[in-house]
């Protein structure tokens, strides 16, 4: 099975994952998800955060029925963003905005280079 995430042109590396989970950890939840589930609405809540946030957490809702796993691999691809980390029902995404103010941007560390 593959990753939402490696469906995109930028993969993100194992050191850009640990940064992204850092600054997640302090994160609340910005989006949850209730008894309408994966919804249009939801879908654009969500990219209208990645767009203001770069890093957000998206809660699902005891009684909303979706399974974690789904949302895991639905979310991502449907806001083009990825999937940092799953833990419990609580999702983290990251998307860049090169829209918004430089100041303001997730510096992430570089990338591991690939060797031949």
């Amino acid at each position: 099975m593959t990753s939402p995430n490696e469906s995109q042109d930028k993969i993100l590396s194992n050191k850009q994952i640990k940064y992204l989970r850092g600054i997640g950890h302090k994160l609340s939840p910005l989006v949850l998800v209730g008894k309408e589930g994966l919804s249009e609405s939801l879908v654009a809540a969500v990219a209208a955060e990645l767009d203001n946030h770069e890093l957000i957490k998206v809660k699902i809702g005891n009684n909303s029925g979706v399974d974690k796993k789904h949302a895991a691999a639905f979310l991502p691809q449907s806001t083009s963003s990825f999937l940092v980390q799953l833990i419990g029902k609580t999702l983290l995404l990251y998307r860049e905005n090169p829209e918004r103010d430089k100041e303001n941007r997730i510096k992430l560390p570089k990338s591991e280079q690939m060797r031949d």
